[in-house]
């Protein structure tokens, strides 16, 4: 395996920049000879020196201030003789034409081109013309300048193909993600799809023809029926989930009692009690309450041998509580072995920031207690 490249921060090497072309620069301003009754303007000429220097290390958050502010310190250590390239301002054009600000910063080196003799002449008025000229040209050539823009324009462009090419493969992974989707909903509706119908259909037929003949309808048989129809529904939402991205209406709190009533039918003395002002909730906490006491009350009917049953929803502060108990044959001393259920409603919880209590009670039966936080979920 190869190595990987530790990289540097953004913030450690435009802090090197800044410090090195300072430096660079108050070297090159030490080696100059200039007038002597310039002399005392030596310290103001090696502050702005050092300033223009500094200020590229906010070349990146605020490229048009940096460039703004070179340039004028640049004008500033030209007009005091301090006869020191304009490096710091090169830099600013190239940061700036990488940020994308081109014709505000053609404007500023034009402007810059045009001052700077001017600044010198100023500064100097026995000093011939064509000799400002010479000192401005020594001190920012325009070719430097085409060379920055350039640099800041190909890096520009560089950056704008990488993150094309960014949202390309990005696009490229949806695509295929929908793709899979509408896969498995195929294959889901072409394998379940049609057993399912083929249970429900049998176990209806069979109560049909059970009531028809004045026999006793076997409970079991009626839950095989209840059972199959609530599983078609199921396959028909998630079917739905996934043609539509998973935006598809699920069940929630609102089907609750939906859940409760079946398990009535199915010989099950069933209650639903709420607490608590009713609110909206996030979707991920609205479904996982739902699966909570949907596994709940499924695994009362297949494994406690329970007569009754009670659910209970809480609405909290900043959180929604649910308790499913039943008088089952479960016992503290001999808990039964966790399912796949189970398990499924701790990984929900578990993934919403909340705590999941699922053990036998003191007095026999089980309980689950769920406590789902609403702020953290949504």
């Amino acid at each position: 395996m190869g190595t990987r490249r530790a990289r540097v921060p953004a913030g450690v090497t435009d802090a090197a920049i800044a410090a090195g072309v300072a430096v660079t620069l108050l070297i090159a301003g030490l080696s100059v000879d200039r007038p002597a009754h310039y002399a005392e303007y030596a310290g103001l000429a090696y502050v702005l020196l050092a300033v223009s220097g500094l200020v590229l290390f906010f070349r990146r958050r605020n490229p048009l201030a940096v460039l703004v502010l070179t340039g004028l310190c640049a004008l500033g250590y030209q007009a005091l003789q301090a006869d020191v390239a304009a490096v710091a301002f090169l830099f600013a054009v190239y940061a700036a034409v990488r940020a994308g600000h081109r014709l505000v910063t053609v404007v500023a080196a034009v402007l810059m081109l045009i001052t700077l003799p001017i600044a010198v002449l100023l500064s100097s008025p026995e000093m011939p013309v064509r000799a400002a000229l010479a000192h401005s040209r020594g001190a920012l050539e325009i070719a430097w300048i085409v060379a920055a823009f350039a640099a800041g324009e190909a890096l520009r462009q560089a950056e704008a193909r990488a993150d094309e090419a960014e949202r390309t493969r990005e696009e490229a992974a949806l695509r295929r993600a929908n793709q899979e989707r509408l896969h498995i909903a195929r294959e889901l509706h072409d394998s379940l799809t049609h057993q399912i119908s083929v249970i429900t259909v049998q176990a209806t037929v069979a109560v049909h023809l059970a009531r028809k003949r004045g026999e006793a309808v076997p409970d079991a048989l009626v839950a095989i029926e209840q059972a199959g129809r609530e599983a078609a529904r199921e396959l028909r939402a998630t079917l739905e989930a996934l043609r539509d991205d998973g935006k598809a209406s699920a069940h929630g709190l609102d089907q609750i009692p939906e859940l409760v009533e079946r398990a009535r039918t199915s010989g099950l003395l069933a209650t639903l009690t709420v607490e608590g002002q009713p609110q909206s909730l996030p979707v991920a906490v609205d479904r996982t309450a739902y699966r909570i006491v949907q596994e709940s009350l499924t695994n009362v009917a297949r494994h406690a041998g329970a007569a009754t049953a009670s659910v209970r929803i809480g609405y909290r502060p900043g959180a929604l509580a649910i308790q499913v108990d039943d008088d089952g044959s479960a016992m503290p001393a001999a808990p039964p072995t966790p399912g796949v259920g189970l398990l499924g409603m701790r990984e929900r919880v578990s993934a919403l920031g909340g705590r999941l209590r699922a053990e036998p009670r003191v007095e026999g039966g089980f309980t689950v207690e769920a406590e789902l936080p609403v702020d953290h979920a949504a």
